[in-house]
């Protein structure tokens, strides 16, 4: 499998996602401003509401730009072993441990984009080809590193 063809789609994706979050930002922030010049203390919770999403959006864009910052140092060189970066085969799947942004598919084939964070990653990590895995009472076998 072509890993940096993996990379260039989960950049774009998280490049997509942080664009998206600061034209969210930016609405938001936009329509705040609409609401200081209308009648007085009512609209006091409702521009504290828009606060409230103007910050929520803020922490997803952080978590956005996190993981830019991770994918950029993530090279499409092979792994022997599961670690950050590796593309993993198992009898259940295929996973990229990279940034957790879902799904993608790549030559008609799923790819489950994980961080290394999570509790799949976590027990895969170090692993080698032909090695098993348990997570939540199901077991994996790991058929090909990349």
């Amino acid at each position: 499998m072509d890993k940096s063809e993996i990379i260039k789609i989960v950049r774009n994706k998280i490049t997509s996602k942080i664009q998206n979050f600061e034209n969210l930002i930016a609405e938001t922030r936009a329509s705040s401003n609409d609401t200081k010049s209308s009648m007085g203390d009512k609209y006091e919770t409702g521009r504290e509401m828009l606060q409230q999403e103007i910050n929520n959006l803020q922490r997803q864009l952080n978590e956005a730009l996190n993981q830019q910052v991770l994918i950029r140092k993530i090279t499409s060189e092979p792994s022997l072993k599961v670690q950050n970066g590796a593309l993993v085969k198992t009898d259940k799947g295929v996973f990229y441990i990279s940034a957790s942004i879902g799904e993608i598919i790549l030559d008609n084939q799923k790819i489950m984009t994980i961080s290394a964070e999570s509790p799949l990653a976590k027990a895969m990590t170090g692993l080698t080809k032909g090695q098993s895995f348990s997570v939540n009472t199901v077991s994996q076998i790991i058929e090909e590193i990349w």
